[in-house]
């Protein structure tokens, strides 16, 4: 990590770089040319999240944003009290699963929701499949199956080798989001597939916050220091309990659930809820067993939650 010296006072007003660890006010920011530095935003609060490419300036021993390039997507989840962005312009969101501790289908949606909301793929991993736990976490991904997720399955602490040569071309020329609840695997994946990681997060964690704080946003690792135009990136997020979607509105919950879209033109009336209205589609379908109950539940607790918090807002 060096400051933001001689060689970056070269830079010109609409050089950009990459952001890749963010804290507070404060980025580290990354140059085409690998050099990494620390910056701060002007004003308050800084809109910059890991993933974005900025325009920047030298600042003495610092570097200043002055700018946002444009975002081809963002990833965020929201509740009552606050908002939260993952990361910006992904290529694919990898969610960590396991039967050991078995995975929340409220969770997994929740976070499908919000990405078919923000643009972006989904691949699904599930992790500890030598384990007996793995038949019935297999049995309840089959809808995901069905709907056109990708269901990778790996053991990633029993067969490493396997694992890396099977997610290495899913991984490859793509910025990939690495999303998991704990105990899933997530950490494994990353230490597997990155034996530095702890060395570059330690380094971003030291620039941001002096050794006082450990970071809590999503961190940036690319796959091929070598070749960070191809090789592609993992950005590990922070673990989450909750998944909050406030910043969707019920009536676009449909949409955003594949089994559901499928039947929405089957309705009797334009702004079927699916609730209770007659000639629903939706319900039809849930009646002939094309979505499942569980997925069904979901979607009314759902229209519940995001009902009563747009009445609140």
């Amino acid at each position: 990590m060096k400051p933001a010296g001689s060689k970056a006072k070269a830079a010109a007003t609409g050089d950009t770089a990459l952001v890749v660890g963010a804290h507070g006010r404060h980025v580290v920011i990354e140059t085409p040319s690998g050099e990494r530095m620390l910056a701060h935003a002007r004003g308050k609060k800084s809109a910059c999240v890991v993933g974005d490419r900025v325009q920047w300036q030298p600042a003495g021993d610092e570097a200043v944003v002055e700018a946002l390039v444009p975002r081809r997507n963002l990833l965020m989840r929201q509740d009552e009290w606050r908002s939260k962005s993952f990361a910006a312009n992904l290529d694919q969101l990898l969610v960590v699963l396991s039967g050991e501790p078995m995975f929340s289908e409220s969770q997994l949606t929740r976070a499908l929701i919000a990405t078919e909301d923000a643009g972006i793929s989904a691949t699904l991993l599930l992790n500890k499949i030598d384990l007996p736990t793995a038949a019935l976490a297999r049995e309840r991904l089959l809808p995901y199956k069905a709907m056109g997720f990708t269901v990778l399955e790996t053991a990633l602490t029993t067969q490493p080798e396997a694992s890396i040569a099977l997610l290495t071309p899913a991984l490859a020329g793509r910025t990939t989001l690495v999303l998991g609840a704990s105990g899933m695997g997530k950490s494994t994946l990353i230490n597997l597939m990155l034996p530095q990681a702890q060395a570059q997060v330690g380094e971003i964690s030291q620039a941001l916050n002096a050794g006082r704080h450990t970071t809590t946003t999503t961190t940036w690792y690319w796959l091929d220091a070598a070749d960070r135009t191809n090789g592609g990136a993992l950005l590990d997020s922070p673990g989450f309990q909750e998944f909050g979607l406030m910043h969707i509105t019920p009536q676009r919950l449909p949409e955003l659930m594949p089994d559901l879209r499928k039947h929405l033109g089957e309705c009797r009336f334009y702004n079927c809820t699916h609730l209770h209205e007659p000639g629903c589609g939706v319900r039809s379908a849930v009646e002939r067993g094309e979505i499942t109950p569980s997925r069904y539940r979901l979607y009314e607790g759902l229209w519940a939650e995001l009902s009563q918090g747009q009445q609140k807002g």
